[in-house]
């Protein structure tokens, strides 16, 4: 029995884990490539395996990072059944359908440039029909119940407190009369979130393969009393500005739990301004996950969110409008005074917020505030870096608006809700592999755990871990060194391209801060040149 770590393996986005036995091959997650996981060797639509050989399909959840390549698995073959919570599987509905709407529109603007340009024209990376296709092969299931993926394989779903219908698998898998238990932790939620349950305790695993997004940091703000806290006092000092504040949010999940806050906050009467100003949530598709938000409460909402939807949806006030069409949505930038506009990306990486960014960010009067994790290489993590000039359409826009980072806002555990989520598992896995962080928080999570008597490996992308050796030999690296020095060298790459937006944006900055930003950078460079010469 062995896993083939096929995506998010020192890296954030693209989880796909391949378990293959002598029964079968069955994946978990098969998400999409985003920011500069997009330049490995993998580029945005290779697999490592073939997808028509394929049995199942496990998911986690619907965010697109852990679904997102369900429809080009499909595409390329894959016949077998997907298996989810019900909610993940009515969530995954409308995100896997906008995913393939943004691919064929994409395919035909970049098709008008070629045509024009003399060039082939390009296919989408899946359509709307590869979309449905694939959730056709959707399985809905509940929590706590055991269900038989195929002969020899078992799976239960547990509540992980990530998202609306997001779990960690317990997977027990016999081959040759001997039964092992694998547990895949999914994304790991934070303890007393608004809306859904706190993360379930799994008993026990063989093995764990575990996320580490935070593993090299502690949420400051541990309660939801405190994120409340630091929300209302960033909220306040932004409509004291009186511009527009724009809040890049994921359309499903992080978008919902904003509403949420806001109705508390209204129904509170600290900010009284909040009541009367204008608020929009600007994305088709957070709309649609807020109504089905709404309708799933029974097996999700946590005992609080039960009582404030007594009486009505935790997520609608009076002065909401959701705007769902793009006249609609361009209507909003002629509103003039203090707004609020709740638009995705939630990364800054595609949608509505780039055109709202691109009429504020240049105004000292505009607030952006950031409330979900910006991964390496995204619009969104650039800003929230300090980088004075960003391109948008084009055009190149000065960063004049006040920038807030609501780290708070996670949905990721922290280092320390990691290390007690992992430590309740007893008695102690065989073997921690660590996935879903950029390598720093994977090593920082691994020296934590480590003197605890935890066998930890951080894989590589490619890596094949036999389970029966795992102790002994954590890893086979089945990718050429020429493949590990490309992926060594983008990085490289990566690092200087943003050393040198920092530089560009140093002399209007003034501050120590961006400097110190610089240092980390020019340090993290000399790491990877390092790690480069030895490659080669």
């Amino acid at each position: 029995m062995q896993i083939h770590f096929c995506g998010a393996a020192k890296a954030v986005t693209g989880s796909c884990h391949l378990l293959e036995f002598s029964g079968g091959k069955l994946l978990v997650d098969c998400g999409m490539r985003q920011g500069s996981d997009t330049k490995t060797p993998l580029g945005e639509d290779k697999f490592m395996f073939d997808p028509s050989e394929i049995d199942a399909v496990l998911l986690t959840h619907a965010h697109i990072d852990h679904s997102g390549l369900l429809p080009l698995l499909v595409k390329r073959g894959f016949k077998g059944s997907i298996y989810a919570t019900s909610a993940t599987s009515r969530l995954s509905e409308i995100m896997l359908l906008d995913s393939a709407h943004i691919q064929e529109g994409d395919a035909e603007r970049d098709n008008a440039k070629r045509i024009r340009a003399g060039k082939k024209p390009i296919e989408p990376l899946y359509s709307i029909e590869d979309a449905e296709k694939a959730l056709k092969r959707f399985v809905p299931v509940e929590y706590e119940t055991d269900i038989k993926i195929i002969d020899g394989v078992t799976a239960r779903y547990n509540d992980i407190g990530h998202l609306l219908g997001s779990a960690a698998i317990e997977l027990w898998v016999t081959e040759s009369d001997k039964t092992t238990k694998i547990v895949f932790s999914g994304d790991v939620g934070r303890m007393d979130r608004p809306i859904i349950q706190d993360p379930d305790i799994i008993q026990s695993a063989d093995y764990l393969v575990v996320e580490g997004t935070y593993g090299d940091r502690s949420h400051e703000e541990g309660s939801a009393a405190a994120k409340e806290a630091q929300f209302e006092t960033v909220l306040a000092a932004a409509i004291a500005r009186q511009g527009s504040i724009i809040i890049p949010s994921f359309a499903v999940g992080r978008t919902q739990e904003i509403l949420y806050y806001i109705k508390k906050l209204i129904q509170k009467g600290s900010i009284p301004e909040l009541s009367k100003i204008p608020i929009y949530v600007d994305s088709p598709l957070a709309i649609q996950a807020t109504r089905i938000y709404d309708s799933c409460r029974e097996g999700y909402y946590d005992n609080e969110a039960k009582a404030l939807a007594a009486s009505g949806s935790p997520f609608v006030f009076p002065n909401l409008t959701m705007t769902q069409t793009a006249e609609e949505s361009k209507q909003i930038n002629f509103v003039s005074g203090c707004k609020i506009v709740i638009a995705s990306s939630g990364m800054c990486e595609a949608g509505r917020v780039r055109h709202h960014l691109k009429h504020n960010l240049y105004k000292k009067d505009t607030t952006i505030i950031f409330a979900g994790y910006q991964a390496r290489g995204t619009l969104g993590r650039i800003i929230c870096d300090g980088v004075k000039d960003v391109k948008l359409f084009g055009e190149s826009i000065h960063v004049n608006a006040t920038i807030e980072q609501l780290t708070a806002f996670s949905g990721h555990a922290g280092r320390d809700e990691l290390i007690t989520w992992i430590r309740a598992i007893q008695p102690i896995p065989r073997m921690v592999f660590l996935v879903h962080g950029e390598p720093e928080a994977l090593d920082s999570l691994k020296r934590a755990i480590e003197p605890m008597g935890y066998s930890v490996a951080v894989p590589e992308l490619g890596d094949v871990v036999r389970l029966a050796e795992a102790q002994t030999a954590v890893a086979e690296h089945d990718q050429q060194p020429a493949a590990q020095t490309d992926d060594a060298s983008i990085r490289l790459c990566e690092s200087l391209e943003r050393i040198m937006h920092i530089f560009e944006g140093l002399s209007s900055a003034g501050g120590a801060n961006m400097r110190n930003i610089m240092l980390d950078d020019i340090k993290a460079l000399a790491e990877r040149w390092e790690a480069l010469s030895k490659l080669r």
